[in-house]
């Protein structure tokens, strides 16, 4: 018998970014070019996670109560982004050589995440917790 676990999801992934047009991004180095030993990366929690489980509550419970206030459960396009932004925000271990005006954690998070010039970003995050198959463990064979 072969113990089930063995196929649990690992806790984070590392994702590196792509600008508008697909291309990977890196940190500008001293000569202000881009520097490819500095890779912007988002470090998120996945779906088998309590961070991620706690995040996904939370999302729901701004829904509930979104419904409860306005009596519709529409979300207007402000709603929707900051909705999205709050829930990767609390998925993201950290960003990694991304700066926006000297914030750190959280509100670096959401400043990169709700900026509309910049939704190509929360597009590949979301698209990454979508997907379990980006949380499982390297396969021996590959």
């Amino acid at each position: 018998m072969t113990n089930l676990k063995k196929y649990a999801l690992v806790p984070t992934a590392v994702h590196h970014l792509r600008d508008g047009n697909d291309e990977l991004m890196y940190a500008d180095g001293p000569n202000g070019q881009p520097d490819e030993s500095k890779p912007m990366r988002a470090h998120m929690f996945g779906p088998g996670t309590k961070v991620y489980a706690k995040a996904k509550a939370a999302q729901s419970n701004r829904n509930m109560d979104r419904y409860k206030k306005k009596g519709k459960s529409d979300l207007t396009a402000e709603d929707q982004t900051n909705d999205t932004a709050e829930f990767l925000a609390a998925c993201t271990d950290r960003l990694e050589n991304v700066e926006v005006d000297e914030l750190t954690d959280k509100a670096l998070h959401m400043a990169v995440y709700t900026d509309l010039e910049l939704c190509f970003i929360p597009a590949q995050l979301d698209k990454l917790l979508s997907d379990t198959a980006n949380f499982t463990k390297a396969s021996p064979t590959a």
